[in-house]
């Protein structure tokens, strides 16, 4: 038998889980006041941003042409997977935290505050990089005046600062978080008109779009495009020219310039996780968050679809303009005015994708000092039940963000805490769904019910340890052909398989990244290597699906487990691996502060650590178990109480 030892102890505090009980929704610091609309509102003003004016003239122009609506349909589905992955737990788990939450039910305490203080970089940089955005339009609507004004007398001349300090950009963010801590309902009511006018610009747009499009614009062909090409370079013969503009046709780049992109426009749709964040906000949360999630997402995929569609019907794609397409696309087609509706319509986008990154941040915040993981002062609500301390301090981090640094080197760092709360949830979804026993309704606390259940759960686990002495061995038999109804062991061997799972989609992203010309060239290591990562992919998922699921009803699951959560995590650890080496290495200075502020702080405040305090003095992984038999402080299982956990209602005392 292993001694508890310092060691021990450490490693259980690292991956000791939240306990959540169904005693009651009601319980919350905060006001329950949203409707579905109003999360609807909040997924689509935060997802459609301003990008669904400048993205879709970028990505047809220079990857997809007129297919780029494909490359939104692939982007969508992709979007999807990781969107009924949050729905499932927003279901399950109404509660504020989001994927940081969702983590810390599942996996452990260490894993949900990596989430936790990544999702905090995300917001940041996106509040801070959507104010400047804001302010640079209005700027170009006043004739640049703004911009001149301060270049001229509050230039900045220093590495990583922006070229001028941007007041407007603070002014707005102040502004924002003052609304916000005021209380959410009239945040919502300003997000709902804003989305509202944003929606409408964008049927102006279809609708014009389909009303002076041209079908020939999708038909162009290739020996149009090499006479074009050989003018543009002052060719005098079209022979042995090669277009620069593509094959022609709907998919002018090719099937690969599609899928380039599609993972371009996957971006478009990051957003919706914050739905996700509102479990204590909104009136019945298990219908009223998927139901959310999965609308604004599909409202989305048709603005993105008919707006990319109407802008390649209007102009031929090669003639796109990046940074302005719309409005250069309304010239082109004589409706040169309209430029101002489009204007009008980018203006109200960036307010509420502004709206949609600060909205979240407080809640992640408040989460985590809740939690005891970071400062307690966070914690703190208004009377009208707003989490205002950390909605002020969210709002002033941002606003310094916002007035002094460039922020075009750090967007990227977005992804890596967006992509990474993707991946685990969908992980999360794979483990949680394999589990023994979840329990969503629980009877009123009786010491005497506590105790024959304690001595069961001990009977259960010892009958369980006999069992495997017997056989001694891991059985290949019970992996194939396993039990009917989900076991301790069913379970681990699901954890065991969801880790392989990662490293191989790991092995997979980089090997497809920076070994994709070795397996162009069909060297034999290359494609011997790859066709084992597939074959074993393939595999691991199989003997996944292979266990049995936990029976357990909730009001939204997600579908085709373990298949659709498993194509998540491959597309989102892919796209995290295209990322460049200099955002990595940003990432790495930010996790360090992180992990400074976690083992000085964080794990010695952990709500949870002082509650397993209060039960057997010491750090449990499992710390909602009143007692423990000798046989489980050997073997720690993960899952021996799951029926206190993954329920809607956070305990706030002992039982």
């Amino acid at each position: 038998m292993l001694p508890c030892g310092p060691a021990l102890s450490f490693v259980r505090c690292l991956v000791r889980k939240k306990n959540v009980s169904g005693e009651s929704l009601e319980d919350s610091k905060l006001c329950r006041c949203l409707s579905t609309v109003d999360l609807i509102a909040l997924g689509v003003g935060s997802t459609l941003g301003a990008g669904v004016y400048v993205l879709a003239g970028e990505v047809a122009k220079s990857d997809s042409g007129p297919s780029i609506v494909v490359s939104f349909l692939i982007a969508a589905l992709a979007s999807v997977m990781a969107g009924l992955c949050y729905a499932e737990f927003g279901a399950r788990v109404p509660k504020t935290g989001s994927a940081y939450l969702y983590t810390y039910v599942t996996v452990g305490e260490l894993w949900a505050f990596i989430t936790g203080w990544n999702l905090i970089l995300s917001y940041v940089i996106g509040t801070s990089s959507v104010a400047r955005a804001w302010s640079g339009t209005f700027d170009e609507l006043l004739g640049k005046q703004i911009g001149h004004f301060f270049r001229t007398y509050f230039k900045m001349n220093y590495s990583g600062l922006a070229e001028y300090p941007d007041f407007f950009a603070v002014f707005l963010i102040l502004l924002l978080s003052g609304l916000l801590s005021f209380g959410v309902k009239e945040s919502a009511w300003v997000n709902k008109i804003f989305t509202a006018i944003n929606i409408l610009v964008l049927l102006f747009v279809m609708i014009s779009g389909f009303v002076k499009g041209d079908a020939g614009n999708w038909k162009i062909s290739e020996e149009y495009l090499i006479n074009l090409t050989a003018a543009t370079e002052n060719c005098s013969s079209c022979e042995n020219v090669t277009s620069i503009y593509g094959s022609g046709g709907f998919m002018p780049y090719g099937f690969t310039g599609t899928l380039a992109g599609a993972a371009t426009c996957f971006y478009a749709f990051v957003g919706f996780d914050c739905i996700a964040t509102t479990g204590e906000e909104v009136k019945n949360p298990q219908k009223a968050i998927p139901i959310g999630i999965v609308v604004s997402l599909l409202v989305c995929f048709m603005a993105y679809f008919g707006v990319s569609a109407a802008l390649t019907l209007m102009m031929p794609y090669y003639l796109l303009d990046e940074k302005s397409p719309l409005p250069v696309a309304f010239e082109y087609v004589g409706w040169g005015p309209a430029k101002y509706v489009v204007a009008v319509g980018s203006l109200c986008a960036l307010s509420t994708s502004l709206l949609g990154s600060m909205f979240p941040l407080p809640r992640i915040l408040f989460a985590m000092a809740r939690d005891g993981l970071l400062f307690s002062f966070l914690a703190k609500v208004s009377k009208r039940q707003a989490p205002v301390s950390a909605t002020l301090t969210a709002g002033v981090i941002s606003a310094i963000m916002a007035f002094l640094f460039d922020l075009k080197a750090l967007v990227d760092m977005m992804s890596i805490g967006t992509l990474l709360a993707y991946s685990l949830v969908a992980t999360c979804v794979l483990i949680l769904r394999y589990q023994p026993s979840l329990t969503y309704e629980q009877p009123k606390y009786s010491p005497e019910k506590a105790a024959l259940a304690a001595s069961e759960r001990g009977s259960a686990v010892s009958e369980s340890q006999i069992n495997m002495i017997q056989e001694n061995h891991f059985s290949l038999q019970a992996l194939i052909n396993p039990s009917s109804l989900p076991t301790e062991q069913t379970a681990t061997t699901v954890n065991f398989l969801v880790g392989l799972l990662a490293c191989l989609v790991c092995g997979l992203s980089v090997l497809t990244t920076y070994g994709i010309n070795f397996i162009a060239n069909l060297e034999p290591w290359s494609i011997g290597l790859l066709a084992v990562l597939v074959a074993s992919f393939i595999v691991t998922i199989l003997l996944i699906q292979r266990q049995p699921q936990n029976q357990q009803k909730v009001a939204f699951m997600v579908p085709l487990l373990p298949f659709l959560p498993s194509f998540s995590i491959l597309v989102n650890i892919y796209l995290m691996v295209q990322l460049s080496g200099d955002t990595w290495i940003r990432f790495s200075f930010w996790m360090a502060l992180g992990f400074l502020i976690y083992f000085a702080y964080g794990i010695r405040h952990s709500l949870e650590g002082h509650r397993s305090d209060g039960d057997d003095d010491s750090c449990s992984e499992n710390s909602g178990l009143q007692e423990k038999n000798p046989v489980e402080e050997v073997n720690e299982p993960e899952n021996a109480d799951e029926s206190d956990q993954f329920l809607a209602h956070e305990r706030t005392s002992e039982c």
